[in-house]
């Protein structure tokens, strides 16, 4: 079984390769691993805040905590808004990549859909081939 660590770091790499495929920009890297964002896009002068997620097929959608756990004084969960401009998601089984923006994110999980939902409804929906990198 992979440590956290490992699979989070798996997560930024394969994020990180996508991106530098896709984007003809710099990717600053940020010192040390107590940020809340693991990457910065710099794109057209301006600096993209990106936070890296691993994501779990799960029930046809790509799922993936867009919160973190603080132990600090106890247990709570931390969210990313403000702190970071977008998740980079990495979804092993697919072998695929998703770039989410923080704010239209829910504060603890979102799913990104892969199949249709059983009921047809695709009003907020969020597609997972809307934001795959």
């Amino acid at each position: 079984m992979k440590s956290p660590k490992k699979i989070g770091d798996r997560a930024v790499a394969r994020v990180l390769a996508n991106l530098l495929k896709k984007e003809d920009t710099a990717i600053l890297l940020p010192f040390g691993d107590s940020q809340r964002y693991d990457l910065v896009l710099e794109k057209a002068g301006r600096f993209i805040r990106i936070q890296c997620k691993n994501g779990r097929m799960r029930n046809g959608c790509v799922k993936f905590s867009s919160s973190s756990t603080e132990w600090y004084k106890g247990f709570r969960r931390k969210n990313y808004k403000g702190q970071a401009d977008y998740f980079g998601v990495y979804c092993p089984e697919l072998d695929k990549t998703y770039l989410v923006p923080v704010a239209s994110a829910g504060v603890s999980q979102v799913k990104l859909r892969l199949d249709p939902t059983k009921n047809q409804q695709s009003k907020y929906v969020r597609w997972a081939s809307e934001y795959e990198i």
